[in-house]
Protein backbone atom coordinates (compact mmCIF):
# COMPACT_ATOMS: atom_id res chain seq x y z
CA UNK A 1 0.00 0.00 0.00
CA UNK A 2 2.81 2.34 0.86
CA UNK A 3 4.36 1.72 -2.54
CA UNK A 4 1.09 2.54 -4.27
CA UNK A 5 0.86 5.76 -2.28
CA UNK A 6 4.41 6.68 -3.31
CA UNK A 7 3.57 5.97 -6.94
CA UNK A 8 0.43 8.08 -6.74
CA UNK A 9 2.35 10.89 -5.10
CA UNK A 10 5.04 10.78 -7.81
CA UNK A 11 2.52 10.97 -10.63
CA UNK A 12 0.63 13.78 -8.88
CA UNK A 13 3.78 15.96 -8.99
CA UNK A 14 4.23 15.76 -12.78
CA UNK A 15 1.22 17.76 -13.99
CA UNK A 16 1.55 20.74 -11.59
CA UNK A 17 5.28 20.97 -12.26
CA UNK A 18 4.67 20.84 -16.01
CA UNK A 19 2.05 23.59 -15.84
CA UNK A 20 4.34 25.79 -13.75
CA UNK A 21 7.18 25.28 -16.24
CA UNK A 22 4.92 26.05 -19.21
CA UNK A 23 3.73 29.24 -17.56
CA UNK A 24 7.29 30.41 -16.89
CA UNK A 25 8.47 29.55 -20.40
CA UNK A 26 5.52 31.25 -22.10
CA UNK A 27 5.88 34.28 -19.84
CA UNK A 28 9.58 34.85 -20.54
CA UNK A 29 9.96 38.46 -21.69
CA UNK A 30 13.28 37.99 -23.49
CA UNK A 31 15.86 35.36 -24.40
CA UNK A 32 17.74 35.81 -21.11
CA UNK A 33 14.56 35.14 -19.10
CA UNK A 34 13.75 32.15 -21.29
CA UNK A 35 17.18 30.67 -20.67
CA UNK A 36 16.76 31.13 -16.92
CA UNK A 37 13.39 29.32 -17.06
CA UNK A 38 15.00 26.48 -18.98
CA UNK A 39 17.73 26.14 -16.38
CA UNK A 40 15.15 26.24 -13.54
CA UNK A 41 13.21 23.29 -14.90
CA UNK A 42 15.26 21.42 -17.52
CA UNK A 43 18.81 22.23 -16.47
CA UNK A 44 21.16 19.74 -14.80
CA UNK A 45 19.86 20.81 -11.38
CA UNK A 46 16.39 21.85 -12.52
CA UNK A 47 13.14 20.89 -10.79
CA UNK A 48 11.87 18.70 -13.61
CA UNK A 49 15.25 17.02 -13.96
CA UNK A 50 15.21 16.24 -10.24
CA UNK A 51 11.81 14.61 -10.64
CA UNK A 52 13.14 12.45 -13.48
CA UNK A 53 15.96 11.25 -11.26
CA UNK A 54 13.40 9.83 -8.81
CA UNK A 55 12.34 7.24 -11.42
CA UNK A 56 15.13 5.00 -10.20
CA UNK A 57 13.45 4.68 -6.77
CA UNK A 58 10.18 3.28 -8.15
CA UNK A 59 9.39 -0.45 -8.22
CA UNK A 60 10.24 -2.13 -11.49
CA UNK A 61 6.64 -2.82 -12.52
CA UNK A 62 5.66 0.85 -12.02
CA UNK A 63 8.57 2.43 -13.91
CA UNK A 64 7.08 2.10 -17.45
CA UNK A 65 3.92 4.06 -16.63
CA UNK A 66 5.85 6.70 -14.69
CA UNK A 67 8.49 6.98 -17.41
CA UNK A 68 5.85 7.42 -20.08
CA UNK A 69 4.16 10.19 -18.11
CA UNK A 70 7.33 12.10 -17.36
CA UNK A 71 8.71 11.76 -20.92
CA UNK A 72 5.43 13.07 -22.32
CA UNK A 73 5.68 16.11 -20.07
CA UNK A 74 9.30 16.67 -21.06
CA UNK A 75 8.39 16.62 -24.80
CA UNK A 76 5.72 19.29 -24.16
CA UNK A 77 8.21 21.48 -22.29
CA UNK A 78 10.88 21.21 -24.99
CA UNK A 79 8.32 22.08 -27.69
CA UNK A 80 7.17 25.11 -25.67
CA UNK A 81 10.79 26.14 -25.17
CA UNK A 82 11.55 25.95 -28.93
CA UNK A 83 8.36 27.84 -29.83
CA UNK A 84 9.01 30.66 -27.36
CA UNK A 85 12.66 30.92 -28.39
CA UNK A 86 11.61 31.38 -32.03
CA UNK A 87 9.14 34.13 -31.04
CA UNK A 88 11.73 35.98 -28.95
CA UNK A 89 14.46 35.68 -31.63
CA UNK A 90 12.10 37.18 -34.22
CA UNK A 91 11.22 39.97 -31.80
CA UNK A 92 14.92 40.66 -31.15
CA UNK A 93 15.60 40.87 -34.90
CA UNK A 94 12.98 43.57 -35.48
CA UNK A 95 14.20 47.20 -35.53
CA UNK A 96 13.96 49.07 -32.26
CA UNK A 97 12.25 52.02 -33.97
CA UNK A 98 9.03 51.67 -35.96
CA UNK A 99 9.68 50.90 -39.62
CA UNK A 100 7.57 51.89 -42.60
CA UNK A 101 7.68 48.76 -44.73
CA UNK A 102 5.93 50.56 -47.60
CA UNK A 103 9.02 52.68 -48.29
CA UNK A 104 10.95 51.79 -51.49
CA UNK A 105 13.92 49.49 -51.01
CA UNK A 106 17.57 50.33 -51.52
CA UNK A 107 18.86 49.23 -54.92
CA UNK A 108 22.09 47.32 -55.09
CA UNK A 109 24.68 49.06 -57.24
CA UNK A 110 25.90 46.67 -59.92
CA UNK A 111 29.42 47.00 -61.27
CA UNK A 112 30.26 47.23 -64.97
CA UNK A 113 33.17 46.14 -67.09
CA UNK A 114 35.67 48.88 -67.87
CA UNK A 115 35.23 50.20 -71.45
CA UNK A 116 38.70 48.91 -72.38
CA UNK A 117 37.73 45.45 -71.10
CA UNK A 118 34.51 45.58 -73.12
CA UNK A 119 36.39 46.45 -76.31
CA UNK A 120 39.03 43.78 -75.64
CA UNK A 121 36.36 41.11 -75.20
CA UNK A 122 34.68 42.19 -78.45
CA UNK A 123 38.01 41.93 -80.30
CA UNK A 124 38.73 38.49 -78.86
CA UNK A 125 35.21 37.32 -79.72
CA UNK A 126 35.64 38.40 -83.35
CA UNK A 127 38.95 36.59 -83.78
CA UNK A 128 37.69 33.43 -82.12
CA UNK A 129 35.01 33.23 -84.79
CA UNK A 130 37.74 32.64 -87.36
CA UNK A 131 39.84 30.18 -85.38
CA UNK A 132 42.28 32.33 -83.39
CA UNK A 133 43.20 31.56 -79.79
CA UNK A 134 44.32 33.95 -77.06
CA UNK A 135 47.97 33.82 -75.93
CA UNK A 136 49.58 35.58 -72.97
CA UNK A 137 53.10 36.52 -72.00
CA UNK A 138 55.06 38.43 -69.36
CA UNK A 139 54.88 42.20 -69.11
CA UNK A 140 58.47 42.26 -67.79
CA UNK A 141 60.54 41.21 -70.79
CA UNK A 142 64.16 40.89 -71.89
CA UNK A 143 65.91 42.56 -74.80
CA UNK A 144 65.95 39.40 -76.87
CA UNK A 145 62.21 38.69 -76.96
CA UNK A 146 61.19 42.34 -77.14
CA UNK A 147 63.72 43.47 -79.78
CA UNK A 148 66.44 41.08 -81.01
CA UNK A 149 64.20 38.18 -82.00
CA UNK A 150 61.90 40.64 -83.78
CA UNK A 151 64.77 41.81 -86.01
CA UNK A 152 64.98 45.21 -84.32
CA UNK A 153 68.51 46.62 -84.79
CA UNK A 154 70.58 47.71 -81.81
CA UNK A 155 70.46 51.38 -82.87
CA UNK A 156 66.69 51.47 -83.28
CA UNK A 157 65.15 54.45 -81.40
CA UNK A 158 62.68 52.17 -79.63
CA UNK A 159 65.58 50.64 -77.70
CA UNK A 160 66.69 53.97 -76.23
CA UNK A 161 66.10 54.65 -72.55
CA UNK A 162 64.16 57.73 -73.66
CA UNK A 163 61.52 55.43 -75.17
CA UNK A 164 61.62 52.24 -73.08
CA UNK A 165 61.32 51.57 -69.35
CA UNK A 166 64.42 49.55 -68.43
CA UNK A 167 64.52 47.99 -65.00
CA UNK A 168 67.45 48.34 -62.63
CA UNK A 169 70.22 45.80 -62.18
CA UNK A 170 73.63 45.15 -63.66
CA UNK A 171 73.60 43.63 -67.12
CA UNK A 172 75.53 40.41 -67.59
CA UNK A 173 75.65 37.74 -70.26
CA UNK A 174 73.73 35.40 -67.96
CA UNK A 175 71.27 38.12 -66.92
CA UNK A 176 70.29 40.34 -69.88
CA UNK A 177 68.62 43.69 -69.16
CA UNK A 178 64.96 43.54 -68.24
CA UNK A 179 62.36 46.03 -69.39
CA UNK A 180 58.63 46.66 -69.48
CA UNK A 181 57.46 45.40 -72.85
CA UNK A 182 56.81 48.12 -75.41
CA UNK A 183 54.44 45.94 -77.44
CA UNK A 184 52.75 42.56 -77.22
CA UNK A 185 54.79 41.36 -80.22
CA UNK A 186 57.22 39.71 -77.82
CA UNK A 187 54.57 37.08 -77.12
CA UNK A 188 54.58 35.90 -80.73
CA UNK A 189 58.25 34.98 -80.29
CA UNK A 190 57.57 33.08 -77.07
CA UNK A 191 54.67 31.18 -78.64
CA UNK A 192 56.62 30.21 -81.77
CA UNK A 193 59.58 29.06 -79.66
CA UNK A 194 57.29 26.56 -77.92
CA UNK A 195 54.85 25.63 -80.67
CA UNK A 196 55.32 24.10 -84.08
CA UNK A 197 53.44 25.74 -86.95
CA UNK A 198 50.73 26.41 -87.93
CA UNK A 199 50.16 29.22 -85.41
CA UNK A 200 47.05 31.37 -85.17
CA UNK A 201 46.99 33.62 -82.09
CA UNK A 202 45.96 37.01 -80.80
CA UNK A 203 47.65 38.62 -77.83
CA UNK A 204 45.76 41.34 -75.94
CA UNK A 205 47.73 42.94 -73.14
CA UNK A 206 49.23 45.93 -71.38
CA UNK A 207 52.30 47.72 -72.74
CA UNK A 208 54.56 50.54 -71.54
CA UNK A 209 56.45 53.37 -73.24
CA UNK A 210 58.08 56.56 -72.03
CA UNK A 211 55.36 58.87 -73.31
CA UNK A 212 54.21 62.01 -71.58
CA UNK A 213 50.51 61.70 -70.81
CA UNK A 214 48.36 63.88 -73.04
CA UNK A 215 45.08 63.56 -74.90
CA UNK A 216 46.43 60.87 -77.27
CA UNK A 217 49.36 59.31 -75.36
CA UNK A 218 49.81 57.49 -72.09
CA UNK A 219 52.83 55.67 -70.64
CA UNK A 220 50.58 52.65 -70.04
CA UNK A 221 48.34 51.42 -72.85
CA UNK A 222 46.78 48.25 -74.27
CA UNK A 223 47.52 46.53 -77.53
CA UNK A 224 46.33 43.53 -79.51
CA UNK A 225 48.91 41.52 -81.45
CA UNK A 226 47.81 39.06 -84.12
CA UNK A 227 49.93 36.33 -85.71
CA UNK A 228 49.18 33.73 -88.37
CA UNK A 229 51.90 31.36 -89.59
CA UNK A 230 51.27 28.55 -92.05
CA UNK A 231 52.20 27.42 -95.54
CA UNK A 232 51.51 29.79 -98.46
CA UNK A 233 50.08 32.65 -96.39
CA UNK A 234 49.49 35.84 -98.43
CA UNK A 235 48.78 39.51 -97.95
CA UNK A 236 45.27 38.71 -99.17
CA UNK A 237 44.76 36.52 -96.09
CA UNK A 238 45.93 39.41 -93.93
CA UNK A 239 43.65 41.97 -95.58
CA UNK A 240 40.62 39.68 -95.44
CA UNK A 241 41.14 38.96 -91.74
CA UNK A 242 41.65 42.60 -90.79
CA UNK A 243 38.66 43.68 -92.83
CA UNK A 244 36.42 41.07 -91.17
CA UNK A 245 37.47 42.09 -87.67
CA UNK A 246 37.13 45.84 -88.16
CA UNK A 247 33.70 45.46 -89.74
CA UNK A 248 32.70 43.43 -86.68
CA UNK A 249 34.01 46.17 -84.38
CA UNK A 250 33.06 49.31 -86.32
CA UNK A 251 30.12 48.28 -88.50
CA UNK A 252 29.53 46.86 -91.96
CA UNK A 253 30.17 50.22 -93.67
CA UNK A 254 33.81 50.18 -92.57
CA UNK A 255 36.38 50.31 -95.36
CA UNK A 256 40.05 49.32 -95.07
CA UNK A 257 43.11 50.47 -97.00
CA UNK A 258 46.78 49.49 -96.73
CA UNK A 259 49.64 51.99 -97.11
CA UNK A 260 53.28 50.88 -97.51
CA UNK A 261 55.34 51.42 -94.38
CA UNK A 262 58.43 50.08 -92.61
CA UNK A 263 58.61 47.79 -89.59
CA UNK A 264 61.75 45.81 -88.82
CA UNK A 265 59.86 42.59 -88.08
CA UNK A 266 57.64 42.50 -91.19
CA UNK A 267 58.40 42.61 -94.92
CA UNK A 268 56.48 43.99 -96.74
CA UNK A 269 54.94 46.25 -94.08
CA UNK A 270 51.79 48.35 -94.11
CA UNK A 271 49.89 50.92 -92.14
CA UNK A 272 46.15 50.25 -91.98
CA UNK A 273 43.66 53.09 -92.40
CA UNK A 274 39.94 52.71 -92.07
CA UNK A 275 36.93 54.80 -92.99
CA UNK A 276 33.48 54.58 -91.46
CA UNK A 277 30.63 56.80 -90.24
CA UNK A 278 32.55 57.04 -86.95
CA UNK A 279 35.62 58.60 -88.57
CA UNK A 280 33.45 60.99 -90.56
CA UNK A 281 31.84 62.16 -87.32
CA UNK A 282 35.36 63.09 -86.23
CA UNK A 283 35.80 65.13 -89.41
CA UNK A 284 38.17 62.60 -91.03
CA UNK A 285 37.49 60.35 -93.98
CA UNK A 286 40.44 58.03 -93.24
CA UNK A 287 42.08 57.32 -89.90
CA UNK A 288 45.22 55.31 -89.17
CA UNK A 289 44.34 52.38 -86.94
CA UNK A 290 47.03 49.65 -87.05
CA UNK A 291 50.35 48.39 -88.41
CA UNK A 292 50.86 45.05 -90.10
CA UNK A 293 52.82 43.05 -92.64
CA UNK A 294 54.21 39.68 -93.64
CA UNK A 295 56.45 38.24 -90.92
CA UNK A 296 60.10 38.93 -91.80
CA UNK A 297 61.98 35.72 -92.83
CA UNK A 298 64.62 36.53 -90.22
CA UNK A 299 61.99 36.42 -87.48
CA UNK A 300 60.79 33.06 -88.83
CA UNK A 301 64.32 31.70 -88.64
CA UNK A 302 65.00 33.22 -85.20
CA UNK A 303 62.39 30.90 -83.68
CA UNK A 304 63.71 27.82 -85.47
CA UNK A 305 61.15 27.63 -88.30
CA UNK A 306 62.18 26.96 -91.89
CA UNK A 307 61.54 30.21 -93.78
CA UNK A 308 61.44 28.28 -97.06
CA UNK A 309 58.41 26.32 -95.82
CA UNK A 310 56.60 28.63 -93.42
CA UNK A 311 55.51 32.24 -93.71
CA UNK A 312 52.87 34.38 -92.10
CA UNK A 313 51.55 37.78 -91.21
CA UNK A 314 51.32 39.86 -88.05
CA UNK A 315 49.55 43.03 -87.02
CA UNK A 316 49.10 45.20 -83.93
CA UNK A 317 46.75 47.97 -82.91
CA UNK A 318 45.86 49.91 -79.78
CA UNK A 319 42.73 49.04 -77.86
CA UNK A 320 42.40 52.59 -76.54
CA UNK A 321 42.27 53.92 -80.11
CA UNK A 322 39.39 51.58 -80.94
CA UNK A 323 37.51 52.53 -77.76
CA UNK A 324 38.02 56.26 -78.35
CA UNK A 325 36.62 56.03 -81.87
CA UNK A 326 33.75 53.74 -80.90
CA UNK A 327 32.58 55.85 -77.95
CA UNK A 328 33.57 59.32 -79.19
CA UNK A 329 36.18 59.90 -76.47
CA UNK A 330 38.71 62.65 -77.11
CA UNK A 331 41.17 62.12 -74.23
CA UNK A 332 42.92 58.80 -73.52
CA UNK A 333 43.60 59.82 -69.93
CA UNK A 334 39.92 59.40 -69.06
CA UNK A 335 40.38 55.62 -69.19
CA UNK A 336 42.87 55.75 -66.30
CA UNK A 337 41.44 58.37 -63.96
CA UNK A 338 38.88 56.00 -62.34
CA UNK A 339 36.20 58.69 -62.42
CA UNK A 340 32.88 56.92 -61.88
CA UNK A 341 31.03 59.70 -63.67
CA UNK A 342 32.93 58.70 -66.82
CA UNK A 343 32.92 54.92 -66.33
CA UNK A 344 29.19 54.63 -65.57
CA UNK A 345 28.40 55.73 -69.12
CA UNK A 346 29.53 52.40 -70.55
Amino acid sequence: MAENDFMAGFLDQIEPLKQAALAELDGAADLAALEQARVNYLGANGRFTALMKQLGTLPREEKPAAGKAINGAKVELEAALARRRGELELKAALPAEPTDFTLPGRRRILGKLHPLTQVTEDIVRSFRKIGFVVAEGPEVEDDYHCFDALNTPADHPARDTQDTFYLGGAETEAAPPLLLRTHTSSVQIRVMEKQSPPVRIIVPGRCYRRDNADATHNPTFHQVEGLYVDRNVTVGDLKGTVEFVFKELMGEETQIRFRPHYFSYTEPSFEIDFSSPMTRKMGREWLEIAGCGMVHPQVIENVGYDAEVWNGWAFGFGIERIAMIRYGINDIRLFYENDLRFLKQF
